[in-house]
């Protein structure tokens, strides 16, 4: 027990009497940092040892230099302890009682070691006044005959400080936890922070212990041992940290299983290393996407110097890149003095294009070096390279090398090869290129089949964002025209010699749209006559494609309240049988307004525009016609 009587007393440094109160509500958006922040400073305390024990400075045996966390419940503590540089009294005065006096700036100045320490703003020891009622330090420094001092403060500017009995080198924190802190006496809650903030730090945390089970002997002789041993909770040697060519391909699945348990293993991925003109760390993953797009943002971990800032990178990585997996560390990242926020540098900007030309260049290396297993991979993707091409332009530049489109019988083309491919037979009046495409393989088979016969290629854009990148395709690229192949224009803009001729009569064409005209309401179709072939359906339902681009826009965009009136061309094939020959040789009326209707519905249902009592409807009368 100390004598609090025989203690100096002082007043901590600082320019305004309210900075504690500061501390606790504004400094720090989370009070569950604290942790991360005062580990921190054990770390930097061993780094900087090694640091001088590197340079001849510390000659002793530096011995396990493992950093242990301790919660006692009963007792309202948790204990930091580090077998660090620790500090003489002189230097605990100097550093404890100026707030934002940084020891960290001022050893990086003396020893030159700024990749090695982690501390930069001196208000982090501060930090654990937000769940402490009183801190505790008792420390002792490396140096020869230096005597261990305590240091302790009630969250006010006045502190005490006295000799201690501490024998060996280095600095416990005890924290008294207030009671609105109580859920960090829990010691889950307490490994669940340390596994969020310090996993991958460079020294070993230990925190409590674990049991180990090993096995002995064969057969029945087997025995089951089991062993108490240090709960290490961390990986001091990531695999972001060592050199490219240190790593095997297993390594770094590993690491990304380490990163995200029980998630498919990726893609591929980057190895980031860079040091000038600024240091930057990090290994970015390729995940298993799903067609649809599965949103996955915030999985991008933004380290400094290995210690755990956010996974809120959406200032450092380009936005379409935050669909990316892994880690990134860079200690010139500029951060606020809570390390919660980035704020706007030059250098940000130079790591942002830095990675884009990073994740652009291996895309490229690989379409390069095995096209086929590039093609196979390219469904999942295909999101990330078409957003990418939508919101950059320095992106567009370099993807347009190798962003593929895949047509419907699943062969794939870069843009240029696939305008090459069809430019001779899908070539509108204007010059230029018409690419049709389905975006619902099975929906829209009927379709797709009567585009092949015409001898048109069809496309696959199915997925979410394909909407956006056909537009910015047709905005940015030479003379290209997307058109999905029930669009009401899909014939009428390639230019074609061949000339189909009606099998009916001018009169017979006007009394099949007038019979049409009068059994089904025009105001939300237009009708037409058209001469297709014997093998194409009777009636054909096609879309505007600009009402329709514009509907789907406003589906996506969630403007649900403004939509559109639904259009559609209703497309009468005055070749085919069922009209040419079965509708205008029925004497009774009724017969035929039926069998329009029939038809109708019939195109209809092709639609998937045939639901509920429509629908029921729809199957009664077709079992009628066989019964």
């Amino acid at each position: 027990m100390y004598d609090k009587m025989a203690m100096e007393k002082g007043t901590i440094s600082v320019e305004s009497q309210n900075i504690f109160p500061i501390i606790k509500k504004f400094l720090y958006a989370d009070h569950d940092i604290f942790l991360r922040e005062l580990i921190s400073n054990a770390v930097d305390a061993t780094q900087k040892l090694n640091t001088l024990a590197n340079k001849g400075v510390v000659k002793s045996e530096l011995g396990d230099l493992t950093i242990e966390v301790e919660v006692d419940s009963d007792a309202k503590t948790i204990t930091i302890k580090d077998k660090g540089i620790g500090m003489t009294e002189e230097e605990v005065k100097k550093y404890l009682n100026q707030v934002a006096f940084s020891s960290a700036e001022e050893f990086v100045k003396k020893y030159k070691a700024e990749n090695t320490i982690i501390g930069h703003f001196g208000l982090g020891f501060y930090s654990a006044f937000m769940v402490a009622d009183r801190v505790e330090v008792i420390t002792k420094s490396y140096r020869k005959n230096a005597a261990s001092v305590r240091w302790e403060c009630e969250g006010e500017p006045e502190y005490g400080i006295e000799k201690a009995n501490r024998k060996n080198r280095g600095t416990d924190i005890i924290l008294h936890i207030n009671d609105d802190s109580k859920e960090f006496l829990e010691k889950s809650r307490i490994e669940q922070l340390l596994k969020k903030y310090c996993k991958f730090l460079p020294v070993p945390i230990k925190f409590g212990t674990k049991t180990e089970t090993n096995y002995e002997g064969e057969g029945e002789d087997k025995k089951e041992i089991k062993t108490e041993v240090d709960n290490i909770i961390n990986n001091p040697d990531p695999a972001w940290k060592k050199t490219p060519r240190s790593l095997k391909d297993e390594d770094y699945k590993d690491f990304y299983e380490e990163l995200y348990p029980f998630s498919q293993a990726p893609l591929f991925w980057i190895h980031l290393n860079i040091d000038f003109p600024f240091n930057l760390t990090g290994i970015l993953y390729f995940p298993k996407l799903s067609q649809q797009f599965e949103v996955q943002k915030n999985k991008i971990q933004l380290y400094s110097n290995q210690v755990y800032v956010t996974d809120e990178v959406k200032d450092i990585v380009p936005e379409f890149l935050t669909l990316l997996h892994g880690v990134i560390d860079s200690p010139d990242i500029p951060l606020n003095v809570s390390r919660s926020y980035l704020q706007s540098d030059h250098n940000v900007k130079k790591i942002t294009s830095y990675i884009t030309k990073k994740v652009s260049e291996k895309l490229q290396s690989l379409f390069k070096k095995d096209r086929e297993q590039y093609e196979s991979r390219w469904d999942e993707i295909a999101p990330i390279v078409k957003y990418g091409m939508i919101t950059d332009d320095k992106f567009y530049e370099k993807a347009t090398q190798f962003a593929l489109l895949k047509s419907i019988d699943g062969k794939c083309y870069t843009i240029e090869e696939y305008r090459e491919k069809v430019k001779p037979n899908q070539t509108d009046k204007h010059g230029k290129v018409v690419l049709i495409y389905a975006n619902q393989e099975k929906e829209q088979d009927t379709f797709i089949s009567a585009a092949k016969n015409r001898g048109y290629d069809v496309l696959i854009l199915d997925q979410i964002i394909d909407n956006h990148f056909i537009q910015h395709l047709e905005h940015k690229g030479d003379n290209l025209l997307f058109v999905r192949v029930d669009s009401d224009t899909t014939d009428n803009l390639i230019q074609t010699d061949e000339v189909v001729e009606s099998v009916l009569s001018e009169k017979e064409q006007e009394k099949v749209k007038t019979l049409f005209e009068t059994v089904l309401n025009k105001d939300s179709h237009s009708i037409q006559l058209k001469p297709l072939t014997a093998d194409d359906h009777p009636v054909l339902i096609t879309k505007p494609e600009f009402m329709r681009r514009m509907q789907e826009m406003q589906r996506l965009q969630g403007m649900g309240g403004m939509e559109m009136p639904e259009m559609h061309n209703l497309v009468i094939n005055s070749n085919h049988p069922l009209i040419a020959s079965k509708l205008l040789k029925m004497k009774s009326e009724e017969k035929k307004q039926d069998f329009v209707k029939y038809l109708y519905d019939l195109a209809r249902l092709n639609q998937q525009m045939l639901k509920g009592s429509e629908l029921t409807s729809f199957i009664d009368r077709s079992l009628s016609f066989v019964s």
